[in-house]
């Protein structure tokens, strides 16, 4: 049928070329179309993408991905820095010199040696390693939701091609329709059983429908430029993709889809950073105790020759009451992030309502449209052509039929298209694939060496 044609990119250049010097005959465009990826077959069959290899392409080569594991790098150097324990400190101290009386020179000097550390108390060290473990933990949480924006993103863009091949075909056949009805304006107009007038109309229609196929052809490069970009590349690098635009599965029950939503990233998410926000919690607290600072060390008296061991601590009071606003903004930290958790699920219940309703009305049009719009408009134009020619119908009547034909194919893609991107917007909520669905990222599947399972949806 008609929406599964692939296009390759110099047909495509020649499609154009020919639109744009007058060659509208549809046989000839069409043994462009369909002649040039066979003839080149052999060079051009690994161009020809799948989802599953354009998936790869994007975990591959995005930078938005590649960040991470940089942000991952940084924490190591964190997790490093904060499992040390306070240093040491050597100190040299020097009193009663350069005075006056007695104390003139360095006769009377006393030479002081130590050695100072603080003794942290309150579990310091295992507060902080506490904070630098949830900072990985939501980290990993924000690839999670990342990766899963990205690769649901680029199956949007990846539909919006298959939808594009589409379009251009059915203009081609619009195209067909548009030369059959001037064949047959042309032959009543030779007989004079019609007007030149309505031979120039259906002249015009002929050149609207190029021009629409011309658009076509743009808007397709447009939508496999648009995808190339999602793997970093600014020219396009295949010929066609390869999928059924009309490969979606039949309706889903919507309450397992609102149960599925508590897990999904988007909402983990917000569980990791309660976590980090109760980490910070437990560190604020510890900055409640108050660190022990000692020294120990070795004076020299100048004037007796004598030496003598000094020690000394020292502890700052009152701390737990300087401490206490640290702590009240801490656990403030950890509600709010637990209330914006409900928040957003609200949210996402709104948003996967909206896309399952609208998928269902989607695959509605769809059916409708197949098994009972367009075979009875097809129907219609063929009695209505047959009409015409025998003169009971009118020009306008002939043009109406047609064009009320292509406008129901028109609107059997653009539903369909529908249908499948609603569905990837389900699949993104829920983190999971929707049954035997052809056009999902988390089909055939494989993570290079390193990538987290962030698209896969295996929640833990």
């Amino acid at each position: 049928m008609f929406y599964n044609t692939f296009i390759s990119n110099d047909a495509t250049k020649v499609v154009i070329r020919c639109l744009g010097r007058g060659l509208f005959s549809t046989l000839a465009i069409i043994t462009l179309l369909f002649a040039v990826p066979f003839l080149a077959k052999a060079e051009t069959q690994a161009d020809t993408l799948s989802l599953a290899k354009v998936i790869e392409r994007v975990q591959q080569q995005h930078p938005t991905l590649k960040v991470f594991q940089f942000r991952a790098n940084a924490l190591d150097g964190a997790a490093q820095t904060q499992a040390l324990t306070p240093g040491y400190e050597i100190g040299f101290d020097v009193d009663n010199v350069i005075g006056t009386g007695e104390f003139q020179g360095i006769e009377s000097a006393e030479f002081s040696v130590s050695l100072s550390s603080v003794i942290e108390l309150g579990d310091k060290l295992a507060a902080r390693k506490g904070v630098v473990s949830e900072q990985r933990a939501v980290l990993e949480a924000e690839r999670k939701i990342t990766a899963l924006n990205l690769l649901a993103e680029t199956t949007r863009r990846y539909i919006d091609v298959l939808a594009a091949q589409s379009q251009l075909q059915l203009a081609i056949d619009g195209l067909t329709l548009a030369e059959e009805t001037q064949t047959v304006v042309a032959e009543r107009a030779q007989v004079g059983v019609t007007s030149d007038a309505e031979l120039k109309r259906a002249q015009a229609a002929v050149f609207n429908a190029r021009l629409v196929a011309e658009t076509q052809l743009q808007q397709l490069d447009y939508a496999k430029l648009a995808l190339s970009m999602m793997w970093g590349e600014s020219q396009v690098s295949f010929d066609s993709l390869q999928g059924n635009l009309f490969a979606f599965t039949d309706d889903v029950a919507l309450e397992p889809l609102f149960e599925k939503v508590k897990y999904s990233p988007a909402i983990t998410a917000f569980l990791t950073q309660a976590q980090l926000k109760e980490a910070e919690l437990r560190f604020a607290k510890t900055q409640s105790s108050s660190n022990i600072s000692w020294s120990v060390g070795v004076k020299q008296l100048q004037q007796t020759n004598d030496m003598a061991l000094t020690a000394g601590f020292s502890m700052p009071l009152f701390n737990s009451e300087r401490n206490a606003g640290e702590i009240i903004s801490a656990q403030a930290a950890k509600e709010q992030v637990l209330a914006n958790r409900e928040v957003a699920l609200l949210e996402l219940y709104g948003q996967l309502y909206r896309a399952y309703a609208s998928r269902k009305q989607a695959i509605i049009t769809v059916n409708r449209l197949q098994s009972s719009v367009i075979p009875t408009l097809t129907s219609a134009l063929e009695d209505t052509k047959r009409a015409y020619e025998q003169g009971l119908y009118s020009y306008l009547d002939y043009l109406t039929a047609r064009e009320e034909l292509l406008f129901a194919r028109r609107a059997l893609i653009d539903s369909a298209a529908s249908a499948l991107r609603y569905g990837v917007d389900i699949e993104q909520l829920i983190a999971e694939p929707l049954p035997a669905s052809q056009h999902t990222f988390f089909n055939d599947f494989s993570e290079p060496a390193g990538f987290s399972n962030a698209a896969k949806g295996h929640i833990k």
